[in-house]
């Protein structure tokens, strides 16, 4: 082939890729990202129907909910993250009158008051839009003002952090109300906070454990703690669930025991099979092959986020997805770390795959804030990917 012969194809091949290309960006849609969701998305359903022993109600009911949630993302897509940044007020404001009609009016389920019930509406549980809304408004806030930010634009963030974290966590919801403040705290970190303020704060906090032991944690939530440290002190009661899961996951092996074959969730050994201790499940089924199989899926989609952060043109969109992206990483890191012994059990479910409505539509609301953060704003590498 001549050179001349060999340049325009090549030059061919560009402009093939560019048109490609130019289709998703007409979708405001990340494929990459869109591609990692739709087989995390297909394999959590795989998964489930096992964790649910096929119940079809449940499995509908998951895939209704699955639908809206790509349709959540793709319509949130389309939106202009400017115009998110104008309304991160409005939509802080709602989300927290939310929060305080559910201390009042909630629905209570085993002893928590979580939810509510409008008319005309499923029912729904109003934190888990928070896990968007507060970083997409510290966001905002940090976007208007210098970066670092000083000690009173710190402070106040910290009230719009802590204001949702109090009344989540009198309802009572303890792990959501830590996993929200974590997502604020993301944003602090990434806009720059003083390393020297980032280990006074730590230490002010050890120095409280021993009065939030005594005066704030209820028995049960001491129980937890105490059952991580040591799970067989009582292996028949609160040592149960963590026992079971730790037996399930290495009853599993490399290439476990086939799908729809595991032991200890189809007998009922392990509780909260199809929510929490999911991971439990795939591994007993799947084994290593396929934890490691969805450990790839996370670092893709946690990697695609982070690279989304890394090219965006502006501190708003940078912090957003910056924050975004760690927030799910960190209910990854702390389901699977539950679920394998590792951290105390907190009712945190593992993303894109236990079964739960508004978890899913509130993340794929998130990973739609991404790909308009990636279609809208102007970066230095818009052909990149």
């Amino acid at each position: 082939m001549s050179s001349s012969a060999f340049v325009k194809q090549l030059s061919g091949d560009f402009n093939n890729l560019e048109k490609r290309l130019s289709i998703w960006t007409k979708l405001n849609l990340d494929p990459p990202l869109l591609f990692a969701l739709v087989v995390l998305t297909g394999f959590g359903l795989l998964v489930l129907y096992s964790a649910t022993d096929g119940n079809q109600a449940e499995m509908r009911r998951q895939i209704i909910f699955i639908g809206l949630a790509f349709i959540v993302m793709f319509s949130v897509a389309q939106v202009d993250v400017r115009v998110m940044r104008r309304w991160a007020p409005l939509m802080y404001l709602g989300s927290l009158s939310l929060l305080i009609a559910v201390l009042f009016f909630g629905s209570t389920t085993n002893g928590a008051q979580r939810w509510l019930d409008l008319p005309g509406l499923p029912r729904f549980q109003p934190s888990e839009i928070m896990k968007i809304v507060l970083p997409l408004t510290l966001a905002a806030y940090f976007s208007r003002r210098a970066i670092p930010p000083g000690l009173k634009h710190i402070f106040w963030s910290l009230v719009l952090l802590g204001l949702p974290a109090v009344l989540i966590a009198m309802e009572p919801d303890l792990g959501t109300a830590l996993l929200i403040g974590v997502s604020g705290i993301f944003v602090l970190l990434l806009a720059g906070i003083n390393w020297k303020l980032v280990g006074s704060a730590l230490g002010v906090g050890f120095l409280s454990i021993p009065a939030m032991w005594i005066f704030y944690l209820k028995d049960y939530q001491q129980q937890r703690i105490l059952t991580f440290l040591n799970p067989e002190n009582d292996p028949l009661g609160t040592g149960w669930n963590i026992i079971q899961s730790k037996t399930a996951i290495g009853s599993g092996g490399i290439y476990g025991k086939g799908w729809l074959n595991g032991v200890q969730s189809r007998l009922d050994f392990l509780p909260e099979g199809q929510t929490d201790f999911i991971v439990a499940v795939l591994a007993e089924e799947f084994g290593l092959a396929g934890v490691l199989f969805l450990l790839v899926l996370y670092i893709a989609i946690i990697a695609r986020g982070l690279y989304i952060a890394a090219i965006s043109s502006d501190m708003f969109t940078r912090l957003l997805a910056g924050s975004i992206t760690l927030t799910f990483f960190v209910y990854v890191f702390v389901n699977i770390g539950m679920v394998s012994g590792i951290l105390p059990v907190v009712g945190v479910p593992l993303p894109m795959v236990s079964l739960g409505g508004t978890s899913i539509v509130t993340l794929m609301l998130g990973f739609g804030i991404l790909m308009s953060i990636h279609s809208h704003g102007k970066t230095a590498f818009r052909y990149a990917n």
